[in-house]
């Protein structure tokens, strides 16, 4: 099965969005750093899911595709990293798949916190063997 080439115009608005997503996060990052709580990712997720979460609601979003791409996987999934898997965790838990949802997100947060830790033992064995 072959799929229809996606629109230059929605490869183009995801790109763009998702600079601007980018270098918002990034700012409010670098703008609220210090401490030892990464309250700014804290609040940028949080505020990320809450969006996502309501985008496709918004009538506008809707008669859209074009706007839904730029604001969704644009905007939204350059200034977050977790909205995304928030939102199909709820979709999952709203269509009955309770424990699916549930394995899902613990088992998320789980890979990403061993990927965080792998990543980070890996260039300290690095550093520590160039020392």
């Amino acid at each position: 099965m072959t799929r229809a080439p996606l629109p230059a115009r929605d490869l183009l608005a995801v790109a763009l969005g998702g600079a601007i997503g980018a270098v918002l996060r990034w700012t409010i990052t670098e703008a609220t750093a210090g401490g030892s709580v990464p309250w700014a990712t804290l609040a940028i997720n949080v505020v990320g899911c809450l969006v996502l979460g309501a985008l496709p609601v918004l009538g506008v979003v809707r008669r859209s595709p074009t706007l839904a791409r730029f604001l969704g996987p644009g905007v939204l999934g350059g200034f977050t990293t977790v909205s995304a898997m928030a939102v199909e965790t709820v979709d999952l838990a709203d269509t009955g798949e309770v424990l699916v949802a549930f394995a899902y997100a613990a088992g998320t947060l789980l890979l990403c916190l061993l990927a965080a830790a792998a990543g980070r033992a890996l260039v300290h064995r690095r550093t520590e063997a160039a020392a």
